[in-house]
């Protein structure tokens, strides 16, 4: 079964020249709503190549197809692989055949979720190129781009300990951990000194336990002394404790690497009967990367807490 991409994008505003975030949540809902009553002419656009955009409803929720539309000249063949037989495929004035990405709108932070059944398939930008071409919000210039996770180093003297640490370094950096002495720096210098040019990923997690208290404490202050080093990882991410006198503690992800918000899922393409599901497995997986990347996801817009 193949993995495909999952990316989060966020739709804003583009107003004098300056993308500027929308502060409210834009009726997604009610826009698709529309959209799936409206002929075919008012969801096409040409622009580089040619655009539609469809309705799927899956379990009472709208989500958009967005097609791109192959050119007529394109040569498309089909072949029986059991008797190698070869038929062209010719493409009628009324007909077409499509490269289709699936998006989901999410109920946070003007963010979408979008997997492409292909590589020539609608990427964001041809989303965003669509969306402005039928003026989906008319008088409004949308621009949508990538979901970027802060890096948050500053939460690190605030916190009261860490209890869980998930960091991946690649050989070019482990130099600069040879005068650290904290576990995390000699956990990862021991590893590289071992066994050469390697890539060390560590995921360190401490229980939730009163008792453990003091390890968790431990876990952030290693991890404040690489944090310059941990800022130009590959990866590196930590849940904080932060506790208030006589009040209880809380945890927070915070991302100490700025990075694009991604995730691989497996999409099954059709049922043990053999029926079509692609659709809707786009959307499960879509919407299951959302919920596993939430936190990270409504942070890095400023979208607040669940």
């Amino acid at each position: 079964m193949k993995e495909r991409t999952v990316g989060f994008y966020e739709v804003v505003v583009l107003k004098d020249g300056e993308a500027r975030r929308i502060p409210e949540l834009m009726d997604w809902d009610g826009a698709l709503s529309d959209l799936s009553r409206a002929p075919v002419a008012a969801r096409t656009f040409e622009a580089d190549s040619q655009m539609v955009g469809t309705i799927a409803t899956y379990d009472m929720q709208d989500h958009l197809l967005l097609h791109r539309v192959k050119d007529a000249g394109e040569w498309l063949s089909v072949m029986n692989f059991d008797t190698g037989t070869l038929r062209e495929l010719e493409q009628s004035a009324q007909e077409g055949y499509l490269d289709t990405s699936v998006i989901c709108f999410l109920p946070f932070g003007n963010i979408v979720g979008i997997m492409q059944g292909g590589v020539s398939a609608p990427s964001h930008k041809a989303l965003e190129t669509w969306l402005n071409g039928i003026q989906i919000f008319p008088g409004r210039q949308l621009q949508i781009r990538p979901v970027v996770t802060h890096a948050e180093v500053e939460k690190l003297k605030t916190a009261s300990g860490a209890s869980r640490v998930e960091v991946k370094i690649m050989a070019n950096k482990m130099g600069a951990l040879s005068e650290r002495r904290g576990g995390l720096a000699r956990t990862l210098r021991v590893a590289g000194e071992s066994y050469g040019e390697i890539s060390v990923t560590m995921i360190i997690s401490v229980p939730k336990k009163k008792e453990l208290r003091e390890h968790r404490e431990h876990l952030l202050a290693d991890l404040e002394e690489i944090s310059d080093v941990v800022t130009g990882a590959e990866r590196a991410r930590a849940r904080l404790v932060f506790s208030e006198p006589g009040g209880p503690e809380q945890t927070r992800l915070i991302e100490l690497v700025e990075h694009s918000i991604t995730a691989k899922k497996r999409v099954p393409a059709t049922d043990g009967e053999g029926r079509s599901i692609r659709i809707m497995s786009a959307v499960d997986a879509i919407l299951g990367a959302a919920a596993e990347h939430e936190d990270a996801l409504r942070l890095a817009v400023d979208a607040g807490g669940s």
